[in-house]
């Protein structure tokens, strides 16, 4: 602490405002393009009905609960999005690995068929 005189009298600093906080976003576009491309399990839709929420509370100046349904329109969208390109992806790789799988298959056992009839072809002779 300083005590030391004459002290220097500064002015206290100016307030204004604080800075507004930027709007959320409400993601709409996104969420319409998942309710009609890739509507995994109608998250698609869910998520359509918080982007609307959230923008309609936008609109009528209520922030917080413009967060609120922005946060969950999000989360929604990112699960209609992941299981709408996870799902396929899931698809065909085990469809490959099955016909990965069947081809070995199908190779044994044709091995194994032909010892048999070739064996039962030296009996009848």
């Amino acid at each position: 602490m300083d005590t030391s005189y004459p002290r220097e009298e500064r002015p206290p600093p100016k307030r204004g405002p604080p800075p507004a906080a930027p709007a959320p976003r409400d993601h709409l576009v996104w969420a319409i393009f998942n309710t009609l491309y890739m509507n995994f399990c109608c998250l698609g839709f869910v998520a359509l009905a918080f982007a609307v929420k959230a923008r309609d509370r936008k609109v009528s100046g209520d922030v917080e609960a413009a967060r609120h349904f922005s946060s969950k329109a999000r989360c929604y969208n990112a699960l209609a999005t992941a299981g709408s390109v996870l799902l396929p992806l899931l698809l065909g790789a085990l469809i490959v690995t099955g016909v990965i799988h069947l081809s070995k298959l199908a190779q044994e056992s044709v091995g194994f068929f032909t010892y048999q009839f070739s064996g039962s072809d030296d009996e009848d002779q």
